[in-house]
């Protein structure tokens, strides 16, 4: 069996706030983010990470990528652990993962042409290549995702947010990663832009042998995708699996709940999105039992006291107490 390229141990993320007054004596409470993470992820594979806002998805592949410090926990890159605090590891974390950002105009600076921006990587990553390469290796990559080169010296607030995306997509890729990390790229785009940027990404993929991990709240996105889903809720992972058995047969009620919500582009198809009662809780003041006790449908007894912990085979895993999930 080979080998993962990127493995994610107990992954936790903690903030430290005050609530109210801010006192000088005041201890700070902690924000939960994220609960445990664990996964692996084999190269050339996309994992995609779902949920609804505020579960902790961009938070967890913002700590993978080190631009918020994990708690605790531990992360691999090809089988060497990464030491957030340790220079050399961060240059080279950065060199060989690199990020996608969700505002797709906001992640450029509006002061740089776009022939400058995606060159920028080059000149920390690659500071060998001469001026000529670095040119070279700008214009083929911007003509890579379809940037044509009339536009090089043209500013990021002139192109559309689709093209704007490319362009980011550009600046990750121009530097040769193995690892894009994809915070909802495609969630300020229309459908058809969504669609094209998708495509896009799955050719560089395929050509580039990258690795992904793709992060959204729409599972129908994830689907067209993903090899393996995780399902985010409260920090903590309820299901793990294919995106096949997710998207056709999830097991977790929170997964149901996720996927009945998933417009179905055919006006004879009825769907009706399965409504959560119950209140949200807390991630500075989490329950002691299951995090979706309090808004599942098929809670019982147990699920108020026990933590499920994520439980099943190679092909899927769930956190749920119920006997027939």
């Amino acid at each position: 069996m080979t080998a993962p390229i990127l493995s994610v141990k107990d992954l936790k993320v903690t903030f430290a706030i005050h609530q109210g007054k801010r006192w000088p004596w005041s201890p700070a409470r902690s924000l939960h983010a994220v609960n445990g993470v664990s996964f692996d992820l084999s190269q050339g594979k996309t994992l995609g990470i779902v949920g609804e806002s505020g579960c902790g998805k961009s938070t967890l592949i913002r700590a993978i990528a080190g631009l918020v410090p994990p708690s605790e926990g531990q992360v691999w890159l090809d089988g060497a652990a990464i030491d957030y605090n340790n220079r050399r590891d961060m240059q080279t974390l950065r060199r060989r993962m690199q990020m996608i950002f969700q505002d797709p105009i906001a992640s450029l600076n509006p002061r740089m042409t776009i022939r400058d921006i995606v060159a920028e990587p080059l000149i920390y990553f690659r500071p060998e290549m001469s001026a000529a390469d670095r040119r070279n290796a700008t214009r083929d990559m911007l003509d890579r995702v379809g940037i044509p080169e009339r536009n090089f010296n043209r500013f990021p607030h002139e192109f559309s947010g689709g093209q704007c995306q490319r362009i980011g997509i550009a600046r990750a890729l121009v530097s040769a990663p193995q690892i894009l990390l994809c915070d909802e790229p495609v969630s300020a785009l229309d459908v058809s832009t969504q669609a094209q940027v998708i495509n896009l990404l799955k050719d560089l993929q395929a050509e580039m042998g990258l690795t992904l991990v793709f992060v959204a709240h729409d599972l129908g996105v994830i689907r067209h995708i993903s090899d393996d889903v995780l399902v985010m809720y409260m920090g903590g992972v309820m299901e793990k699996a294919p995106a096949s058995h997710v998207v056709d047969a999830p097991r977790h009620p929170y997964s149901q709940a996720l996927l009945s919500a998933v417009p179905v582009p055919d006006p004879r198809v009825k769907t009706t999105p399965q409504v959560l009662n119950g209140d949200l809780p807390s991630p500075i003041d989490l329950p002691p039992g299951c995090l979706f006790q309090s808004r599942c449908p098929k809670r019982i007894d147990a699920c108020r006291n026990v933590r499920p912990a994520l439980l099943g085979s190679a092909n899927r895993q769930v956190a749920c107490l119920l006997e027939d999930v």
